[in-house]
């Protein structure tokens, strides 16, 4: 009975918090018409990630409530590729990044061996990303644009689904996807705060 109610909140507040994941982080862009400190080529690993990991689960039937947050972080991630290739001047890209997303959820599960190999490939994928937007970081030494309070959220859901699938699936590739996506996350937000700009008051 606890482990149920622990997993009916576990799931409950991911879904809540990945909601509005990736409102904090459009907001900064949006007020800072800038996109310094943050990583293109991270946002689209992160997107191809995304896409794989929900195609790999609706594939084997697995609950929704275990990766229903997915598609609302791929809608808000192409919320923020849009502005990103509107604040760098290259918004006619956004729909060369469609095709290719779009053929790639098609592709995906043409045979089995895909899905499982590109599953496999996940972790390395979403690995890929938080290491991008750390290069971007170190290079720029500004994380100004970069919001804390996303980067904070995004630990939280998947510690929290590191518990979900020990509950539920058991898969080991996902479990050790969300192990190593929680301590790129954390690692990503000591950088954020440790190139915060001293005094900033901007609010993320």
């Amino acid at each position: 009975m606890e482990d149920d109610t622990l997993l009916h909140f576990a799931n409950f507040s991911t879904l809540v918090l990945c909601m509005v994941l990736k409102f904090p982080q459009i907001f900064v862009l949006m007020r800072a018409k800038s996109t310094t400190g943050v990583s293109l080529n991270s946002l689209l690993l992160e997107l191809t990630g995304f896409i794989v990991f929900v195609r790999y689960q609706m594939y084997y039937d697995y609950p929704p409530p275990t990766y229903l947050e997915y598609p609302i972080l791929i809608a808000q991630d192409v919320m923020l590729l849009l502005l990103i290739l509107h604040y760098n001047g290259n918004l006619k890209q956004g729909l060369l990044y469609a095709l290719v997303f779009v053929g790639t959820w098609h592709l995906l599960i043409v045979q089995k061996w895909v899905i499982d190999l590109a599953m496999s490939l996940c972790t390395f994928i979403s690995a890929g990303s938080k290491f991008a937007q750390l290069q971007c970081l170190w290079a720029s030494k500004d994380s100004g644009q970069v919001s804390t309070l996303t980067w904070a959220m995004a630990t939280y859901t998947c510690m929290a689904r590191i518990f979900t699938t020990l509950v539920t699936t058991g898969d080991t590739q996902v479990l050790i996807r969300f192990i190593v996506m929680t301590l790129l996350n954390i690692w990503v937000l000591a950088t954020v705060l440790y190139y915060r700009p001293k005094g900033s008051k901007k609010q993320d």
